[in-house]
């Protein structure tokens, strides 16, 4: 049975009109006549998206209890039943209710699609997994559903729903998106127009590498090799010599002339010769690449030309920037160069060639010996041979009886001499052959025979041979060794810039595989790790990662337990020795990564070790001070010298009574920093409602500092999931702050729903904080503008955001419109109470 097609609707955000575009289609190949089901669409209330449901057939949801609430999910058997030929899936990324047979939905669409039914589905570019993490970074909203990168990318057809960010904020204005409200905090918060632009550009980008993959994919399958000008991909070829930098900023200029402009740097090791490549040089001009956000690469090719092309279709790159060669005119004039053979056979790719200071001078230094005695070089020597020989016995044959057989002997082992130079030994050991031939036929008496009469010409004759032969030999292994040399240096110019970026830090388990499979031209590398009694991939690159050894080319092990496999194919003995380098050089970043992470740990030790250290600092003064008052009342109270009246009496014992208070919550907040830092802090998770918690954290104010408080918090709201105790102790210590730091202004405790989560505002209307001392506020003992030193110990929003992350939310600082601070605390919806999440 043929797997169905899937197609994908992705969106920037929330509301950009992902499921009305998905009905759309529906309803057209319904007025088609093809077979189109609802499997499951949430309208959120939205009356345009119900109205596009209106005369579509919808399979019956399925009803979940779980935990004495009911839920209604996805019915994938009743959808197999029903067979349809097209079936409408919304929001991919959803999590199923535990008891379903999936834990998520794309697993459910998964099996649709095995069944040979077309899917339409949605999601939205912060669920996708590889982008999670920068989505928050962006928003400062976590997402906790995610769908894997690798099941869109093999969608059959990714749309992108698009919409301008104030075209957006303008249908949330509206009302048709969220209730009104909802309206106010999301347009403060998740929908701005700084988060929204970000997130259409990770959309778009995302996008553009898929089109990317589909489009190589596609010229592969295909066998086009011509260059398609679908996007602006600029090489610069770089040698590691003094030019580099004008090449990568011309580049970069080029680049940036279209949008969407990208910039690769591309340095080719070759066999024959790179003692003209600089490390520094190359580094700096790495650092320099990436400044301009480009990406360096590195190709082995004896054939420079050949490599910078090959690597320059293999990314489907429009331009080509090269710098005009170093070498004098007078070397030009012999060998055309690097920047001529490459343009005469670029094609399609159009190559620059940039001027710079370093081209074309004369430089007082002798050229170097570069490349072995390849099979041009030995036909170039036969060529010679050929031609010179005929030629010089025309020559010598013209002089008639005035040259003698010793100066024809030394004329002839001068060009063989020459042919050694230029082919080696065996076009050396023809010509001296056939030259001693010749010499027999044509100068040596009796002419015109191969016979020789006097003794000293077969003396001269075999000295002649034997001085050629020499001479080749020695020429052939010089050019050998040389050609050996010079590999060797560029395998060290290798090991030597991925030791750097080992040592550097930069570069981990999966880049630097990347550089192997670039280097060695592989389809894909893939690191094995041994764990216990299997292998688990530590690491690879390229597509397709090969999980056994049977699958690649190459199993090459590097350690005990430690292989690495390759595919894409089989590798000459000198290439295994140096990627043998080269997997170790992995091998000790996958292990410098585990060391770091052992460094993090050692560094929470350390940071325990300095929080106890404040604590006792902290203890010296803050905790005597309330001690101190107590036992000053105490004493007074039972001085029998001394007769206290009644108000005196009582104004001892509500002395002893606020020292006694403070005393406990500077002793409790002490105890719930220890927890934190300790990891002994477990949460229970369970539904709790904001007004409840609010009532009861606001209890342990005074009557004056109830009085400045205004709550605003509807019992209408749906509950969020967290642990009672803490969630008040939370809520009473940012509270005590506000009071605090606005002493004369009023206090406001608000709460709304924004998204998936409950966000509870404490506004004042104090000092406010500048931006950069916005996260020194919740550092451990800091009393950020106090006046007063002996009010706490500087715990109370250290503590408060540490159980607030422990629950799973977040603690952040706002500034209050007019002036002041607003503490934001956001927790995650109980499921069974709010709304559903929008996709």
């Amino acid at each position: 049975m043929a797997r169905g097609q899937l197609r994908i609707y992705l969106g920037a955000a929330p509301g950009v009109g992902k499921t009305y575009a998905m009905l759309g289609e529906a309803r057209r190949r319904l007025d088609r006549g093809t077979d189109v089901v609802v499997g499951f669409v949430e309208t959120h209330g939205r009356q345009l998206t119900a109205e596009r449901l209106t005369g579509l057939e919808t399979v019956r949801r399925r009803t979940v209890h779980y935990k004495g609430a009911s839920f209604e999910e996805m019915d994938v058997d009743a959808i197999l039943t029903r067979r349809p030929a097209v079936a409408i899936v919304d929001e991919l990324a959803h999590t199923n209710v535990p008891g379903m047979r999936n834990e998520k939905r794309w697993q459910d669409v998964e099996e649709l699609l095995d069944a040979g039914i077309e899917v339409l589905t949605t999601v939205n570019v912060q669920h996708l997994e590889s982008l999670n993490d920068v989505v928050e970074q962006i928003t400062g909203v976590p997402q906790r559903e995610t769908v894997p990168d690798e099941v869109v990318r093999k969608a059959d057809q990714i749309e992108l729903v698009d919409m301008a960010p104030e075209a957006l904020r303008k249908r949330m204005a509206h009302g048709n998106i969220y209730p009104a409200e909802r309206v106010d905090a999301a347009l403060s918060n998740y929908f701005r127009v700084g988060n929204l632009t970000a997130l259409r550009e990770l959309a778009l980008l995302w996008v553009a590498d898929r089109v990317d993959e589909v489009l190589n994919r596609y010229k592969a399958e295909h066998d086009i090799r011509r260059v398609w000008e679908a996007r602006e991909r600029v090489v610069v070829a770089l040698t590691g010599g003094p030019e580099g930098e004008t090449l990568i900023r011309r580049a970069a200029r080029i680049a940036a002339r279209s949008a969407g402009g990208e910039v690769l740097a591309v340095h080719v090791l070759r066999s024959d010769g790179l003692t003209g490549a600089s490390p520094a040089k190359l580094r700096r001009q790495r650092e320099l690449v990436e400044s301009v956000g480009g990406s360096f690469h590195t190709v082995v090719g004896d054939d420079v030309p050949a490599a910078l092309l090959d690597f320059a279709r293999g990314v489907n790159a429009t331009q080509l920037v090269l710098g005009t060669s170093r070498r004098s005119r007078l070397a030009r004039a012999f060998a055309e160069g690097i920047g001529a053979t490459v343009t005469a056979a670029s094609g399609d790719i159009d190559v620059h060639m940039v001027t710079h200071a370093e081209s074309g001078g004369w430089r007082r230094r002798l050229p170097r010996l570069t490349g072995g005695l390849n099979w041009r070089r030995r036909v170039a020597a036969l060529v010679v041979a050929a031609v010179g020989l005929p030629l010089l016995t025309e020559l010598l044959l013209a002089f008639g009886d005035e040259v003698t057989s010793a100066s024809v002997l030394l004329l002839f082992l001068i060009l063989v001499v020459g042919v050694a130079l230029i082919g080696g030994l065996y076009p050396a050991l023809i010509a001296a052959v056939a030259g001693g031939l010749i010499v027999n036929w044509f100068f040596v008496p009796p002419v015109g025979t191969f016979t020789i009469a006097e003794r000293n010409n077969v003396v001269a004759l075999l000295v002649y041979v034997l001085v050629a032969v020499a001479v080749a030999t020695v020429v052939d292994r010089s050019a050998r060794r040389a050609t050996q040399a010079a590999r060797g240096r560029a395998e060290t110019a290798m090991l030597a810039s991925l030791s750097r970026s080992v040592l550097a830090g930069n570069r981990g388990v999966p880049s630097l595989l990347e550089q192997i499979r670039e280097a060695f031209a592989l389809t894909s590398v893939t690191m094995l790790e041994r764990d216990g009694e299997r292998w688990a991939v530590a690491g690879f690159a390229g597509p397709n990662p090969c999980e056994k050894g049977g699958q690649a080319d190459e199993d090459i092990p590097v350690t005990d337990d430690l292989r690495l496999l390759l595919c894409g194919r089989a590798l000459a003995a000198a290439d295994r020795r140096v990627l043998v380098s080269f997997a170790e050089q992995a091998a000790v970043a996958l292990q410098r990564a585990r060391l770091l992470r052992q460094a993090a740990e050692a560094e929470k030790l350390a940071e325990a070790n300095r929080m106890r250290t404040a604590l006792l600092a902290a203890v010296s003064h803050d905790l005597r001070t309330p001690l101190a008052s107590i036992k000053a009342a105490i004493a007074g109270l039972r001085a029998e010298d001394i007769e206290l009246d009644e108000t005196d009496r009582k104004e001892l014992l509500a002395a002893v009574d606020e020292s006694a208070d403070q005393l406990t919550s500077l002793v409790a907040n002490l105890l719930d920093m220890s927890r934190l830092h300790t990891g002994t802090v477990a949460p229970t998770s369970q539904p709790v409602g904001y007004d409840e918690v609010v009532a009861r954290a606001l209890r342990g104010l005074e009557k004056a500092e109830l009085a400045r408080i205004e709550v605003d918090v509807p019992d209408t709201l749906p509950s969020v999931r967290a642990d009672p105790g803490l969630l008040e102790r939370v809520v009473a210590n940012v509270v005590s702050n506000a009071v605090r730091h606005a002493p004369t202004g009023p206090v406001k405790v608000s709460a709304s729903v924004h998204l998936d989560q409950i966000e509870l505002r404490v506004i004042d209307r104090g000092p406010g904080i500048r931006p950069d001392d916005r996260e020194k506020v919740f550092a451990p003992f800091q009393r950020l503008g106090d006046r007063d030193t002996g009010t706490g110990v500087g715990l109370g929003l250290a503590v408060a955001r540490g159980f607030t992350e422990a629950m799973g939310g977040t603690l952040t600082p706002e500034d209050t419109p007019g002036g002041g601070v607003t503490m934001v605390i956001a927790l995650p919806a109980d499921s069974t109470t709010a709304p559903a999440v929008v996709p």
